[in-house]
């Protein structure tokens, strides 16, 4: 089980929780506080049917949402292959990299960004890009060139 904590609060979350089973089936609940929600019904859900043939990372939920402070609550969750030594996260257009929290085959990441941060391709706020790196440090890789998420529509 990994749990992140974000450094600010927005109205529904602070934190998301990620536990996996011995079946590799993932449980996803955000958090505020001392309680759990889902935006997913049932109120958290089991997902092992995410993997695409040839897939290095997949994704539970990445979701953005402004915070009191005129600042982004970014969460953030996935899953990925043995592989994959290290999970890191940028933001937008700007290119520095951030760890993201790894166990048992999935990842968790919260931030808070700033109003200035770059906005990115898929939201009106910064978008998160997932970087993954092998265990010679060799990026094998980057969501920003993942045709999932970059083919024009």
């Amino acid at each position: 089980m990994i749990a992140v904590r974000t450094p600010v609060a927005s109205r529904d979350w602070d934190g998301v929780v990620v536990a996996v089973n011995s079946a590799d089936q993932y449980v996803q609940c955000q958090s505020k506080g001392d309680k759990g929600t889902s935006q997913d019904s049932p109120p958290t859900f089991i997902n092992d049917r995410l993997w695409g043939t040839g897939r290095t990372v997949e994704y539970f939920d990445s979701m953005l949402e402004p915070v009191a402070t005129g600042r982004y609550l970014m969460l953030g969750a996935g899953h990925y292959t043995s592989d994959v030594a290290k999970i890191t996260i940028s933001y937008g257009d700007d290119p520095k990299e951030y760890p993201a929290r790894m166990a048992g085959g999935a990842f968790v990441y919260g931030a808070a960004l700033a109003p200035d941060t770059p906005p990115g391709p898929r939201y009106v706020g910064p978008s998160p890009s997932v970087h993954a790196y092998d265990a010679s440090g060799k990026e094998i890789y980057n969501q920003a060139k993942d045709p999932k998420f970059t083919a024009k529509e």
